[in-house]
């Protein structure tokens, strides 16, 4: 039977249907938090954080912090802190009430603080949801004692100490960044000043050179010598285009050269680095990366000189950002990739290249890997005789 539009039990059946799609809505949307939880908790994992409030700098979040802080002293002034109900009474005294609400709220009051003091000195970036989940359950356990009394942490202030504790978690994240920041910029620094001092090195040197050869083309000005003189001007000359390169590779701080390393015996294979350096002598650099931090040197595949190197550098890295290694940290110039691709890539930017090794030599890993496998084969035997007297 169809119930008329304007019966009432049309109208419940309306509103039963309505209800029934809110609730799945309200539980699709629960649904869609916890996934959202989960993902951040996950990107915490893997050394990914979110910030909750983003500002440019520490400093910001220093002001922010004491903004807030501020903001939590004038809520706990002005009694706006604890929400309390005025109409309980003692002893049918309604004074006698409000004071024993007086006192009840500086007890709660100072729980959840400490218990909000506690979250914001040891929140971290990776702990931020336990520590967020804990201060609202101290909201609710302390509510529930007081329930007789309606008295519970009021709304806002417990959304400013939540507030607080995102702050906290992103201004430490902030200042990890920064240093991280400042320690490759120092390194960066030392780079370029190294390069600095090579290019004024070999000037200094070029030039002394050069004194050389014109003091013996001056004394030989008047001795006929001409096939000796020719060659000596021919010298200088030659010294004079490398002190011009020189000078030019000073002056130009974009020149230098593009580097492509890889480290099987660090890495694994199917990663390769892709830099810059100034360095007059490039392959230093790449000695100085393959240092006691890393248990194999690095092999080089190219070292390819460009008048700019720097736009070379940033051409590749846009071709290979989908496969950075850190993508979080864009100065790690590691990458998921094969110096064959590397190779193709750098051939489409730069032109024809003279030299590029596909193949990573990686010979002490190698060799190491040669002297565990035979020590393995060698103590093989061993084992099976043990394993034939047990």
């Amino acid at each position: 039977m169809t119930l008329p539009p304007d019966s009432p039990n049309s109208a419940l059946a309306n509103l039963t249907r309505e209800n029934e799609l809110l609730r799945d809505q309200y539980e699709d949307a629960l649904l869609r938090v916890e996934m959202l939880e989960r993902d951040v908790e996950a990107l915490h994992d893997v050394g990914i954080y979110t910030y909750r409030h983003p500002l440019e700098a520490a400093v910001a979040y220093q002001d922010a912090l004491a903004s807030i802080k501020a903001e939590i002293k004038s809520q706990i002034s002005d009694g706006r802190a604890i929400q309390a109900s005025t109409r309980f009474t003692f002893d049918n005294s309604l004074a006698k009430g409000r004071k024993m609400t007086a006192d009840l709220a500086k007890l709660m009051l100072r729980a959840y603080n400490a218990e909000a003091e506690n979250c914001v000195r040891y929140v971290k970036a990776g702990n931020l949801p336990a520590a967020e989940k804990r201060l609202a359950a101290a909201a609710t356990s302390i509510a529930r004692y007081a329930s007789m009394m309606e008295m519970h942490i009021s709304e806002d202030y417990h959304a400013l100490r939540v507030r607080e504790l995102e702050l906290t978690a992103d201004y430490q994240m902030k200042v990890q960044e920064e240093k991280e920041e400042a320690r490759e910029e120092r390194a960066r620094l030392r780079e370029e000043q190294q390069a600095e001092k090579e290019l004024r090195a070999e000037r200094e040197r070029l030039e002394k050179e050069r004194s050389h050869y014109a003091a013996v083309l001056d004394a030989l000005s008047s001795s006929g010598r001409e096939d000796e003189r020719d060659e000596l001007a021919a010298k200088i000359a030659e010294i004079d285009t490398r002190i011009a390169e020189n000078d030019y590779r000073t002056a130009n701080i974009r020149a230098g050269y593009v580097y492509v390393i890889s480290n099987v015996g660090s890495f694994g294979p199917g990663i390769v680095k892709i830099g810059m350096t100034r360095r007059l002598e490039p392959l230093d650099r790449v000695r100085e990366l393959g240092d006691a931090s890393v248990p194999f040197g690095f092999d080089v595949h190219t070292l390819f000189f460009s008048d700019d190197a720097v736009g070379v550098e940033t051409q590749l890295h846009h071709a290979f950002a989908e496969k950075r290694v850190n993508r979080v940290n864009l100065r790690r110039e590691y990458f998921y990739t094969t110096p064959g691709d590397v190779k193709t890539a750098l051939a489409e930017i730069a032109g024809n290249l003279l030299e590029f090794n596909e193949y990573a030599d990686a010979d002490q890993y190698r060799a190491s890997q040669l002297i565990r496998s035979s020590e393995l084969d060698e103590a093989e035997p061993t084992r099976a005789a043990v394993s034939e007297i047990g």
